[in-house]
């Protein structure tokens, strides 16, 4: 690579500035870079090479939801920004470029760009003062160094692997499919996201490169003696576009990183019901009597269960899987499978997989209508490695290849009653260097966008079954993708191992992916791959993961032995309590969810996001927040029946869940964590909506001198006009005379509110129970 160190300044290209890039003051210039304010708190750096863009367009900008094309949005659209007048001012070898609440100051020699937010002197980002910015000429390859300080904490990558903090760490930009994957050490794992938070002395900032070529994130594990502190980006192919979002808080960067990126679609509600999968019910022979006894076991062992998702068994023929088949000795009437799993109130969910093997039935017909991706020389299909052996991938650059998909969605799926799709499997490891996309009619090298790939098989899910009922919301999964696929709904972190260590990491995982704009999100509950889970490993996974968006036990063990809530009879009512809790907390997660579609805050999130002024709940890494208003702190130690948790400084404090005991903020503390008991707690001033059998009820913690404050969020659960037609209900806790009062305001409720207080005297509402 050649290091690009001497700068020309060119002038302002509308609110732009524009330099040229080389070697030597002399030498002929190698790129063009583009230095942009495109909000006050978003700047942008894009550089074109003499040549050209690698790839012209992406797919992961779509600002304030502003949706692109299948074709991609082109790298110098600029729409959907503010876009605020720039100036433009020289002096001493520095060109400062300001608008609204940002600036730019661009050192021509040695070239670096240092960016500021208005009123502070000292830059929230500042690229290495030495040798800031390299570019093969023989290769696509390029590399981004910034200076880095040793008081600075990373975070973000989407679905990375290990703690919290990604401090001191490098990390492949790839996607595998590592089944029964390390949550501590693995990498790459399902997503490539090339975008992480800096968080220090000096504020947060977000940097996020659109590129889709495989690279590397490095936060400090290279130390070079010849340039100080840094981290870098580095890509082996594409283009260098990033985009800088100022901050200055964590939740500000992830909001706005949001944003940048389409936001969070908004799932129905009977998703966060639980939810069960596994590959070993489809597999059999008997598959659909497995079905009808599942059915059965959760009525008899008091199990509620709202969806069931298909493992990719029903459409098998002989050992292999064939997308869009159905094996009718398994499931001689599908749609029959379909209306009894719905008349036991469980909504069918299907896996489908992007690869069509070399002898599936359909593969002369893709062929012929040239719908896969291509090999560039030979014209051929290109041959990659699949789970059942080899075979080749829908193209879905490629319009023919989109409708094909969407037809086989609608009437091999959809048609039988199928309720939503799930796209696994669609990492695209297609490695022959050949490898060419569609492009819609503009083809590129598949190397430069494998994830665009999974993004648009998302988009298209998501699309075809908002045609086939457009009145209701999709609900879509996938497991692999770009930054952009939270648009278009639900990840989660993959086939994770089933072992003790995976409740820590996980935890941390997930944290990550919340912190990268990744909000409805879960884990396989009980692990995925592995040894099937003992009693006690059994409870405590699904104690951690009962207070996720996503909760579904999914797992493929070698010995046959499938997860399920009652596989160990010993610890079942441990297992239906932690569940229990799970479905009386609907109406809070589904009002966070609302939240995460509407606002951009994701539900779950780190302590660091609500106490920031909290060094010590800061870093912490070991317990969560769901909302603003409960501490979860599961159990993630073998044999453990208590669990300290650290309670973050806030007035009035905070109440255990389970038994009303409150605690002062601002300290470590014991609590009994016996099986079943999810160790939550509640902050002091917080109105949660609760449901069971009887109905809504808002449950007070703490007297108001700290204030006290509720919201739940109300529609039919699945509306897709959600923005007009839902409503929010908002409590408000108040003293009088005679004790507390709750008052109700905003939209109505189909049936009365209840009312509780815990650590609140006398409460009363009127027209319900105290």
């Amino acid at each position: 690579m050649k290091a690009l160190t001497h700068g020309r300044f060119r002038g302002l290209d509308g609110h732009a500035a524009l330099f040229d890039l080389a070697t030597e003051p002399a030498a002929a210039p190698l790129a063009t870079l583009r230095v942009a304010i495109l909000e006050s708190d978003i700047g942008r750096v894009t550089l074109r090479r003499q040549d050209g863009y690698r790839l012209d367009r992406g797919w992961a900008i779509a600002p304030d939801r502003a949706e692109p094309p299948f074709e991609g949005r082109l790298r110098d659209d600029f729409s959907g920004f503010a876009n605020p007048a720039s100036t433009v001012s020289e002096a001493g070898g520095i060109v400062t470029l300001a608008a609204a609440g940002l600036s730019a100051q661009v050192r021509l020699n040695p070239f670096g760009i240092a960016w500021y937010r208005y009123g502070e002197d000292r830059p929230l980002l500042r690229d290495r003062p030495t040798q800031a910015y390299f570019l093969s000429r023989k290769t696509g390859t390029l590399l981004h160094a910034m200076e880095r300080h040793d008081d600075e904490r990373h975070y973000g990558l989407g679905d990375k692997a290990g703690p919290l903090d990604r401090t001191g760490r490098r990390f492949a930009i790839d996607a595998v499919d590592p089944c029964g994957f390390d949550a501590e050490l693995s990498d790459p794992l399902y997503k490539m996201l090339p975008f992480f938070i800096v968080d220090g002395p000096r504020g947060a900032h977000g940097i996020f490169y659109d590129n889709l070529a495989l690279g590397s994130v490095d936060l400090g594990c290279t130390i070079d003696n010849y340039h100080g502190l840094f981290r870098s980006y580095r890509a082996e192919d594409g283009d260098l576009d990033y985009y800088v979002l100022a901050g200055p808080t964590v939740p500000e960067v992830t909001c706005r990183f949001s944003w940048l990126t389409g936001g969070q679609a908004f799932a129905p509600r009977w998703t966060l019901g639980f939810a069960m999968t596994t590959m070993t019910i489809a597999d059999a022979p008997d598959a659909d009597v497995r079905i009808t006894g599942f059915i059965e076991d959760c009525r008899r062992h008091g199990i509620r269960c709202d969806s069931f998702h298909f493992g990719s068994g029903y459409t098998s023929i002989g050992e292999r899987r064939y997308v869009f088949n159905w094996n009718r000795d398994k499931f001689p009437d599908p749609s029959a499978t379909m209306a009894r799993l719905k008349a036991a109130g469980m909504q069918p969910v299907t896996n489908i997989k992007p690869c069509l093997l070399d002898d599936h039935p359909r593969l002369a017909e893709a062929r012929a209508n040239g719908i896969l991706v291509a090999d560039g020389e030979t014209g051929d299909p290109a041959v990659a490695q699949f789970w059942d052996g080899l075979g080749f991938h829908v193209d879905f650059t490629n319009p023919k290849g989109r409708q094909w998909w969407a037809d086989g969605i609608r009437d091999a799926l959809l048609a039988y009653g199928v309720t939503a799709v799930w796209s696994d499997n669609n990492e695209y490891e297609i490695w022959d260097e050949d490898a060419v996309c569609d492009g819609d009619g503009r083809p590129f090298p598949q190397g430069l966008a494998r994830p665009a790939q999974a993004l648009l098989m998302h988009k298209l899910a998501f699309e075809t079954q908002a045609a086939q009922a457009p009145d209701k919301r999709p609900y879509t999964i996938t497991r692999a993708g770009s930054a952009g696929i939270a648009r278009y709904g639900q990840t989660w972190s993959g086939d994770n191992e089933t072992a003790w260590k995976t409740l820590r990491y996980n935890l941390t995982q997930g944290l990550n992916m919340s912190l990268s704009g990744l909000y409805n999100i879960g884990h396989d509950v009980g692990g995925f791959h592995g040894p099937s889970p003992g009693p006690e490993l059994l409870c405590r996974f699904v104690e951690f993961c009962a207070l996720w968006p996503r909760m579904v036990m999914n797992s493929w063990k070698t010995n046959g032995i499938v997860n399920t809530p009652w596989m160990h009879p010993g610890v079942l009512p441990q297992v239906r309590s932690a569940m229990n809790l799970r479905h009386s907390l609907i109406p809070y997660l589904y009002t966070q969810m609302w939240r995460a579609a509407a606002e951009d805050v994701p539900a779950v999130r780190p302590l660091l996001w609500d106490f920031a002024s909290d060094a010590t709940g800061g870093a912490v890494e070991d317990a969560f927040m769901l909302g603003p208003d409960l501490l979860v702190a599961p159990v993630l130690e073998e044999g453990a029946t208590t669990r300290e948790v650290y309670l973050p400084a806030h007035p009035g404090g905070w109440y255990d869940w389970h038994d009303g005991t409150p605690f002062e903020g601002g300290r470590t503390v014991t609590v009994a964590a016996p099986l079943g008991r999810l160790p939550l707690f509640a902050r002091a001033g917080a109105i949660v909506p609760i449901e069971d059998k009887e109905g809504l009820t808002a449950v007070a913690f703490g007297a108001p001198d700290h204030g006290g404050f509720g919201l739940v969020y109300v529609d039919d659960g699945e509306t897709a006009d959600w923005r007009k037609i839902g409503t929010t209900i908002e409590f408000r806790l108040r003293r009088d005379d005679a004790g507390f009062v709750l008052d109700v305001s905003g939209g109505e409720l189909a049936a009365p509110i209840r009312v509780h207080g815990v650590g609140v005297p006398n409460l009363r509402f009127a027209g319900t129970e105290e």
